[in-house]
């Protein structure tokens, strides 16, 4: 722009720029073209307008735009982000009042006879100058929605530390104090792979989730559906928060004893229980695995299968046919390996007739799976 023309240009912005009337009409501008804006008191719009009018003549007398002006670009973006405000509706805002005075500048400058060309050369400055703004108001409004977001997160993730942990604390949104919650836990320390679980975990309803002792732990209003081929998750019977803490502590002891019997995927606590009580004790274990199976040799492959088939068995509730299709056996095999255990034992895996017929059952499955893991080291 030549050096006459821009005075001409500057001199139209000068004066539009600081005449009250036309800075209410940019307001009036902003505050219509977006309902968020407008929801906001009138003077906080006011406020930001005439900072940013200020900038923009700054701007166009100078080489470009200052700190001054860049600051204040941001402030605006920052303050809208933390009033709630999302980038594309305080944007609406401020390119409606862009658009107001820049129509003003040429109607008036076309009634005072301003060249079009000196006001094109002008309109393009001012066009070049609010990119610059928008690109700082952008960047600070996703810098403070981060922060907020971040500090939100970890305001609530030291709230699902401190339930699962037994403290006093107050029960904060988006839990309920009077809510019931299954408490899942799992083994999963790494963050990217606890992000890709945390929807999957949230999908059915309201909960909470976060690294805890480092972690993935959760608290669920209602159980999704088990994520596919998803790491072991345990997850307890729903409780209120203040009672969390012991549900926590249970799942975690589920959790290890699940992970070492090469479990996976969703499971209830409560289907756990034997095998959670089980691994808890495992020098009574060792007295059963010497006992029951003591006929059997851990060195011996065949007796190693054999203690499996058995487990099998037991697992599927004393029937042939499940039990080889588990195995990829035919159901003979099956039958031959069991009457071998018990003529190798001397003793019966299941026997109905006898009394305390299911304390014998668990008693043989507890000794058959500490024998094997015995075997195995």
């Amino acid at each position: 722009m030549k050096a006459g023309a821009g005075e001409r240009f500057l001199r139209l912005l000068i004066e539009h720029t600081g005449d009250p009337v036309v800075v209410e009409a940019t307001v009036r501008a902003a505050r219509s073209r977006s309902e968020m804006v407008a929801a906001l008191p009138e003077e906080e719009t006011r406020r930001h307008t005439r900072a940013l009018m200020a900038g923009v003549l700054d701007a166009v007398r100078g080489e470009g735009p200052g700190e001054d002006v860049l600051a204040a670009a941001e402030r605006l973006g920052s303050d809208r982000a933390r009033q709630g405000v999302p980038v594309a509706a305080f944007l609406d805002g401020f390119q409606a009042a862009r658009a107001h005075l820049v129509r003003t500048l040429i109607a008036e400058g076309r009634r005072t006879g301003v060249p079009d060309a000196v006001l094109l050369d002008g309109v393009t400055r001012i066009d070049e100058i609010t990119t610059a703004l928008v690109h700082r108001m952008v960047h600070a409004h996703r810098i403070a929605e981060l922060e907020m977001a971040r500090t939100v997160r970890e305001g609530r993730v030291q709230m699902l530390r401190q339930l699962l942990h037994g403290e006093s604390v107050p029960v904060l949104a988006p839990l309920a104090p009077s809510g019931a919650y299954h408490c899942v836990v799992s083994d999963v320390s790494d963050p990217a792979v606890a992000a890709r679980l945390e929807p999957e975990l949230l999908a059915a309803g309201p909960g909470l989730c976060g690294l805890v002792d480092g972690r993935l732990a959760a608290l669920v209003a209602r159980l999704p559906e088990p994520p596919r081929a998803c790491p072991l998750l345990v997850a307890a019977p729903p409780m209120p928060p203040a009672a969390i803490a012991p549900m926590y502590a249970l799942g975690r002891r589920a959790l290890r004893a699940g992970a070492a019997a090469g479990l996976t995927g969703l499971r209830e606590l409560a289907d756990l229980a034997l095998l959670t009580a089980t691994e808890g004790e495992p020098e009574l274990g060792g007295l059963l695995a010497a006992a029951l199976p003591g006929g059997l040799d851990p060195d011996d492959p065949f007796h190693v299968e054999l203690a499996e088939t058995a487990l099998a068995y037991l697992d599927h509730g004393g029937r042939i046919e499940p039990t080889a299709a588990a195995l990829h056996v035919h159901g003979n095999t099956v039958k031959y390996r069991i009457r071998r255990i018990q003529e190798i034992t001397g003793r019966p895996l299941l026997d109905p007739s006898a009394g305390a017929a299911v304390s014998r059952a668990a008693h043989w499955w507890w000794a058959l799976r500490r024998w094997l893991a015995l075997a195995r080291s």
